[in-house]
């Protein structure tokens, strides 16, 4: 029994010890920013009238650029991807809830090493709402969102950060009615960059 513990822990230590040292030949960190956002939301329903989300964002950016290099492409701007877990107050037409994940590719136009750093992104999502409409038949949904913003970095490693975003949630034809429901977002918040 001892034998077969000593040989298990001898190739654990074996498998480790080449993740360990590719970490420190990597100088470029996967994780770069965390980005906290809040704002508004607004859009009209069919029959319940105006549609306002008060929604809290935190959003993971993962840099891209290992990756891209690998194939010889460069780019002196951001390229990340982006999770990006959130949680929303409905307000009309009624008091509810929303929460799901998006995630989104993000480009920057300036080399980050700018003080603002202008930029797009488009992406995908996965959305729960507590509220019920004539648009929507089913409370999960599916969301495909584009937006454009910028960062503007106040020191080397945080920044006021401004988006504006445009959001198309429906059930991707589970059941219908899907209509959908097309919501524009004014979003400001910090990002802080390791």
């Amino acid at each position: 029994m001892k034998k077969k513990g000593l040989i298990l822990l001898l190739a654990g230590l074996m498998l480790a010890s080449p993740q360990v040292s590719r970490a420190e030949k990597s100088p470029s960190k996967a994780l770069e920013a965390i980005e906290l956002l809040t704002g508004f939301g607004w859009s009209k329903l069919l029959e319940k009238g105006n549609y306002h989300v008060f929604p809290v964002l935190v959003a993971f950016d993962f840099n891209l650029k290992p990756l891209t290099q690998k194939i010889n492409f460069n780019p002196k701007s951001l390229l990340q991807f982006q999770v990006e877990p959130f949680a929303s107050f409905i307000s009309s037409p009624d008091n509810n809830f929303e929460t799901g994940t998006n995630f989104f590719l993000k480009l920057g136009f300036l080399p980050e090493t700018s003080k603002i750093q202008p930029y797009v992104k488009a992406g995908a999502g996965l959305d729960y709402m507590t509220m019920h409409s004539r648009e929507q038949s089913t409370q999960f949904n599916f969301t495909e969102t584009a937006g454009a913003g910028l960062h503007y970095f106040f020191t080397d490693k945080l920044a006021l950060t401004l988006e504006y975003r445009y959001r198309h949630l429906s059930n991707a034809a589970i059941k219908e009615p899907n209509h959908g429901i097309n919501t524009q977002f004014g979003l400001a918040g910090l990002t802080y960059k390791f």
